[in-house]
């Protein structure tokens, strides 16, 4: 009787704990985001590192929390998940130019945060490539009207033509359940 006891327990234990991450998942969602940036084919120094900045980003975080039947004041966590970069023109160029990547997340009243990078990037990289992640809590970011993507990265090769660069990220989102 007792070992039915601890059975029927241990069962109970193991469907509330599942049932809460079923739950759980409701209130989880992704929020994708697309920017661009350019290098410039005009003197753009070799092994220095320099700065570009996407345009603001609109978050429409109202919008995509209401859609996602949640609001700003229930959101437990913003992580990004995925970064990457892939050129649009000209057609056929590779990131063979670049050396190193730093993406940094700005907005309105917050520091700036590393958010992704790559290192040693190889010269057979092709047309796009994800950047490896730095695992920052950015609720605060992402709730805010806008955010802008601040990039320094360093060339070993000269560009002979204006790179454009499409910057695509993505963040998962979990928010409070029922508000609890």
């Amino acid at each position: 009787m007792k070992k039915q006891l601890v059975m029927m327990a241990a069962v109970v234990v193991m469907l509330s704990f599942s049932g809460c991450k079923a739950i759980d998942k409701l209130t989880q969602f992704n929020v994708d985001y697309n920017s661009s940036l350019v290098y410039s084919a005009t003197g753009l120094p070799l092994n220095l590192p320099i700065t570009l900045n996407t345009p603001d980003v609109t978050t429409n975080s109202e919008e995509e929390f209401a859609v996602n039947d949640t609001k700003k004041d229930l959101i437990e966590s913003i992580k990004l998940t995925q970064a990457t970069l892939t050129i649009t023109s000209p057609q056929g160029e590779t990131f063979s130019f670049l050396k190193d990547i730093d993406v940094y997340l700005t907005a309105d009243g917050l520091p700036e945060v590393l958010v992704a990078h790559k290192d040693n990037i190889p010269n057979t990289v092709g047309a796009s490539f994800d950047l490896d992640l730095d695992n920052q809590e950015l609720k605060e970011y992402i709730k805010k009207d806008a955010f802008k993507l601040k990039v320094t990265s360093s060339m070993d090769e000269t560009v002979v033509n204006d790179v454009h660069v499409d910057v695509y990220t993505k963040f998962f989102v979990d928010a409070k359940i029922l508000g609890l």
